[in-house]
């Protein structure tokens, strides 16, 4: 379910549109949860006789500067996928849009590119179409970006500007003949274009068991961003926890005593060496070091690596190296047993990467007895935050019956300035 915040600064009709259209059940793959006024408005006192949380930030009170910091804050904290801007007069800075790139609507009052922009909002819109003579007008619902009212279409409608039009009559029935329709109507098929491309979140979601995973990409920050986490289903399993040492991170027993085989549950999930940053779901992860200590490639140095041998599952290995530098790229491999019995090893480089955009491999497809293997390559996911937003989100879609812990890293491409994330605690007890 694609998580919505409505921001608003008026009377909130657009607001109210929306929330009843989701009380007829039009927007299935989206809800609104949160609703934030750069103001005090009548908008939040729909929101709450609707019993959605209602947040005011006063802008000229807070200043541009700690309103964005608090509006990102709560935002954050309420895990929200998709921003709609309903009667929202503060123009968003660029800290904001880049961090929910393509994920942020907004309506407009015109048939852009006409009468759009800076200084075109409410019934100055209407004012210079009239002005300008023109014969028909209506709304435009479209993607935010940097500049004002010039982020990507979705959806136009158009109505035939009367004889007797003043700039109120004419914005009135743009608001009830299109706005009112055309905007609940744009967010619903969105929500559905985003469940459909499965962001991380869906992916994560979907697969009520993916076992353990890896996500490496970048953020909209073009920060390189690697993920780890587990999920488990036996106790022995679940023993665990993940532990930061500098710039290792180690899976570690929660209670030593009952530890029975450590074999293929404690290893070293992430480490860096120079420019290069590793992670894995076993102790392959030190194969990969002392391999690329001796010049080796990833490929090279898994050759003498295969699947686990934990009967009947044969867990697949999956791994990934991410080279920072000035030509950053990132691999991601899976060795996996075939039906025949041998090793299928394949192998993934991305070089040209994109800000906001990252692969999902994993382990397992869903729960079963054998656990059905991982299939086809990895998932492209869009990736939006920070570490700590990242790893909220990741813990937050794992199944509550299975996860065990994630870890997040968040390091600039120079390799200067590294954050880890971790989130844990199974479901059993021992935390």
């Amino acid at each position: 379910m694609i998580r919505i915040a409505v921001l608003v600064s008026g009377d909130g009709s657009n607001l109210q549109a929306l929330l009843d259209a989701q009380k007829r059940g039009e927007n299935a793959a989206g809800r609104i949860v949160l609703v934030i006024g750069d103001r005090r408005c009548t908008a939040l006192e729909r929101a709450e006789r609707h019993d959605i949380e209602a947040v005011g930030l006063d802008r000229r009170t807070l200043g541009g500067k700690a309103f964005e910091s608090r509006l990102l804050a709560c935002l954050g904290q309420h895990n929200i996928d998709l921003i709609v801007l309903a009667g929202f007069l503060s123009i968003l800075s660029c800290e904001v849009t880049e961090r929910y790139r393509r994920r942020i609507i907004n309506i407009h009052p015109s048939l852009i590119p006409s009468f759009c922009g800076k200084g075109y909002y409410g019934l100055r819109v209407h004012q210079a179409a009239l002005h300008r003579g023109v014969k028909i007008s209506g709304a435009t619902v479209h993607l935010v970006d940097e500049v004002a009212d010039g982020g990507p279409i979705l959806a136009q409608q158009a109505i035939d500007v009367l004889g007797d039009d003043t700039p109120s009559s004419l914005g009135r029935r743009i608001l009830e003949q299109v706005e009112w329709k055309l905007l609940p109507r744009t967010v619903a098929s969105y929500c559905l274009y985003m469940e459909r491309n499965m962001s991380l979140l869906q992916n994560l979601a979907a697969n009520r068991y993916p076992g353990r995973g890896i996500v490496c990409g970048l953020n909209e920050r073009g920060n390189a961003i690697i993920a780890y986490f587990i999920t488990a289903r036996s106790s022995h399993s679940k023993n665990r926890c993940l532990v930061a040492e500098g710039d290792t991170v180690r899976t570690k027993a929660v209670d030593e005593s009952l530890l029975v085989d450590p074999s293929l549950i404690i290893y070293r999930a992430m480490d860096r060496l120079g420019e290069d940053v590793v992670v894995a779901n076993g102790d392959q992860s030190d194969t990969i070091l002392e391999g690329l200590r001796q010049g080796r490639t990833l490929q090279a140095s898994l050759e003498s690596r295969t699947f686990e041998p934990d009967a009947p599952n044969y867990t697949p290995r999956i791994s990934g190296l991410f080279h920072l530098g000035q030509d950053p790229f990132y691999t991601l491999s899976i060795l996996r047993r075939s039906d025949d019995g041998s090793c299928d090893r394949s192998y993934y480089s991305y070089t040209e990467l994109e800000k906001g955009k990252a692969h999902l491999i994993h382990t397992y497809e869903g729960d079963g007895n054998p656990l059905p293997g991982f299939k086809g390559e990895p998932r492209e996911v869009d990736l939006a935050g920070d570490a700590d937003s990242i790893a909220d989100r990741i813990w937050e879609m794992l199944d509550r019956q299975y996860r065990v812990a994630v870890c997040v890293k968040e390091i600039n491409l120079t390799g200067t300035d590294a954050v880890f994330a971790i989130r844990q605690g199974a479901d059993n007890g021992l935390y």
